[in-house]
């Protein structure tokens, strides 16, 4: 029997017999297979909802990723900035000095387990850098919230994850819809946005010490019942398709509270902003905002609410009494551009509002009766992807895998503490709570815990001062 072999060189490969392909060696066509483009995510700028596609061209880029040919130095410093090394990298055998990562699961004596934390604490400052890191191995984290000493984590497997001193603790599961958002109420009440259009509301057990239950959704069904029944409750979406206004038909993209008002507002790719009342979960208003997908709301200072959408333009809306009730009424458009609006943060302090766009670029507006813009904050090579205002401090996570660390100053001017690079992908959500260590009060300097979830599959724990020399001016 003949059996056909194939010729290969640096540039041309021809495709196996079938013959020929039940005698190949199936580990080194893996290998071969291995060597591809650079994980990298490049959205164009044109491309207006960076937030939709995000993920897409992540995970397909994924699936390319590279690995470092045996040729590689044994002495190689293993970093996501050194494009010659993969994070996806399993080939062991050439490099003795590589220490274990959860990125390679045939080295590292923990693979079989689901959960890994590691931590590494910074050598030269202890009181600034990354503390420490929690790797899923079950979805992309898209969303995170922070109560007291417990984080949440929400991810493409519907699971919300609860972590206590960054130890997995307990967890619940919604039976649908990758979870876009998380917001926790001083009650203790979690709300989450989903992917499937739903937002689910859950509570601690006051039995069962760390287990979490559901408690209704967002229209609860009385009130969905009732409104169903009356033709003028329902909206045109589509030719021939009528959905009930008060509830979202697309994805839940974001969610804030404003629990001062006793409201939590939530945005949808819908391009509908809704308006929940906390203490009997009824929709108050529904409200087409914007011309395209809502990917971003922020209850603001003075009853101000802004929304950010993949049309490009940042909205300001504003509380007011009508009638017997209340109402929000369009009072401002701070930006409109080609580019989409991908992220906002509000500094209740300082009455300023910042918001990132998928070019990049971070401006905000300033002042307590009339918003007028202060400036452009330029630190990202792509989309910047989150926002976290924190003190004096805001936070921006980008599609480059970088966070960006600004302080305000007195003046109003912004300088550039610090830019955190450990992730291996884009940096998808922040959020940061005041440090609690001893010795911070004392010394005058406010200290924060920043998390960042990314698409890399982790969250990532750092410590971040006020007090940090300027790095970039």
């Amino acid at each position: 029997m003949v059996i056909a072999t194939e010729t290969t060189s640096s540039s041309h490969h021809r495709r196996l017999t079938f013959a020929s392909f039940l005698n190949s060696d199936p580990a080194a066509d893996e290998e071969e297979q291995s060597h591809g483009v650079d994980d990298i995510i490049n959205p164009s700028s044109s491309n207006k909802n960076i937030n939709k596609d995000v993920h897409h061209n992540y995970r397909q880029r994924q699936s390319n990723a590279s690995t470092t040919s045996g040729e590689s130095s044994p002495n190689q410093v293993l970093s996501p900035w050194n494009q010659t090394y993969s994070p996806y990298y399993t080939d062991t055998t050439n490099t003795p000095s590589m220490s274990p990562s959860p990125w390679n699961q045939t080295y590292s004596p923990y693979y079989k387990s689901p959960w890994i934390y590691q931590t590494r604490n910074i050598d030269d400052d202890t009181d600034n850098g990354l503390i420490g890191t929690i790797v899923r191995q079950d979805g992309h984290v898209y969303s995170l919230a922070a109560s007291g000493d417990l984080l949440f984590t929400g991810s493409d497997s519907k699971n919300i994850r609860v972590w206590k001193d960054l130890k997995d603790h307990t967890g619940f599961k919604s039976t649908s819809g990758l979870v876009k958002a998380i917001v926790i109420t001083g009650d203790n009440r979690i709300f989450t946005g989903h992917q499937d259009g739903k937002i689910r509301v859950w509570r601690g057990s006051k039995r069962r010490t760390g287990g979490y239950s559901r408690i209704g959704s967002l229209p609860t069904l009385k009130e969905f019942l009732t409104k169903s029944v009356n033709p003028k409750n329902y909206v045109e979406v589509r030719r021939r398709k009528n959905v009930l206004k008060i509830r979202h038909y697309d994805a839940v993209s974001c969610l804030s509270l404003n629990e001062e008002l006793g409201l939590l507002y939530s945005g949808s790719w819908d391009k509908t902003l809704k308006v929940w009342r906390l203490s009997d979960s009824k929709c108050l208003e529904s409200i087409q905002a914007h011309d395209d997908a809502i990917n971003t709301v922020a209850a603001g200072f003075d009853d101000l609410l802004f929304t950010g959408s993949a049309d490009g333009t940042l909205k300001v809306w504003k509380r007011e009494l009508q009638g017997k009730g209340t109402k929000h009424f369009l009072v401002n458009v701070l930006m409109k551009q080609e580019n989409a609006v991908t992220a906002l943060a509000v500094n209740i302090t300082a009455a300023v509002v910042y918001c990132g766009s998928s070019d990049g670029t971070v401006n905000f507006w300033e002042g307590q009766k009339y918003l007028s813009h202060g400036g452009t904050l330029r630190g990202h090579r792509l989309a910047v992807l989150c926002l976290a205002a924190a003190g004096s401090l805001v936070l921006s996570g980008g599609a480059d895998k970088n966070i960006c660390v600004w302080r305000r100053n007195g003046d109003g001017s912004h300088s550039c503490l610090s830019v955190l690079m450990d992730h291996v992908g884009p940096v998808k959500c922040l959020t940061a709570v005041e440090d609690d260590g001893e010795g911070h009060r004392e010394k005058g300097d406010q200290k924060w815990i920043v998390y960042s979830g990314s698409l890399d599959k982790s969250v990532k724990v750092w410590r971040v001062t006020e007090s940090a020399s300027t790095v970039i001016g």
